[in-house]
């Protein structure tokens, strides 16, 4: 008999998992201030694992840890977006040209598969968990470009732009047009057109752009 294996996180993952959600959902906002034993106690922690999972945020590029404030959530400029969603496109165009090339049609399938829950989550307009689902979509693609220093340069900017890319879907058209853009994206993919995969990530940025600047 098969049976999926249980997965235990420890507490300190589950605990930069909650605060993570908090940030990206917004009821921890851009520039405010983290007060650390109020937090630890809303979520029945000590100040320990809630300090360790501040720092692995930081890391992550979500939250800043000064001296005298504390921890605060990260406060990105506009240009600060432009820029980054600029260099994703051009990590992703080239991770689309790789994968192309590299993946098996195994991994092609488990990417499809991956899309396919991610579109049940927007059916059930599950927005947090279809949004979880396209971030580890996107990292998919990297990762089937065999290519480890891609992969952490594109983790890098990625994680910063959490919050940011959650907000690009916030109205029903401009979720149903990203939706739409992912479907081609596994299209091309299944396909193995190089040229066209690359066109539409690189687009998709642009798109997430024009999603998230009037809201910034």
């Amino acid at each position: 008999m098969h049976s999926e294996p249980i997965v235990r996180r420890s507490l300190h993952d589950e605990v930069v998992s909650r605060v993570r959600d908090m940030i990206i959902e917004g009821s921890l906002e851009p520039g405010a201030r983290i007060y650390e034993e109020q937090l630890a106690k809303t979520l029945g922690v000590s100040r320990t694992p809630m300090r360790e999972a501040l720092k692995t945020l930081a890391s992550e590029g979500l939250v800043e840890l000064a001296a005298a404030r504390g921890a605060v959530v990260k406060r990105f400029s506009p240009k600060d977006v432009r820029d980054m969603l600029d260099v994703l496109a051009v990590l992703e165009s080239f991770a689309a040209r790789l994968a192309c090339k590299e993946a098996s049609d195994d991994q092609i399938a488990e990417l499809r598969a991956l899309h396919d829950r991610m579109v049940a989550f927007y059916k059930a307009n599950n927005r947090l968990e279809y949004y979880k689902l396209n971030q580890d979509f996107h990292s998919g693609v990297l990762r089937l470009s065999a290519n480890a220093a891609l992969q952490s340069a594109h983790l890098a900017i990625q994680s910063r732009l959490k919050r940011i890319r959650y907000i690009g879907n916030s109205e029903p058209r401009k979720w149903k047009d990203a939706m739409s853009e992912h479907e081609e994206m596994i299209r091309r993919l299944e396909a193995r057109d190089a040229e066209g995969l690359a066109k539409i990530l690189s687009l998709h940025m642009e798109h997430t752009w024009e999603r998230v600047k009037e809201i910034l």
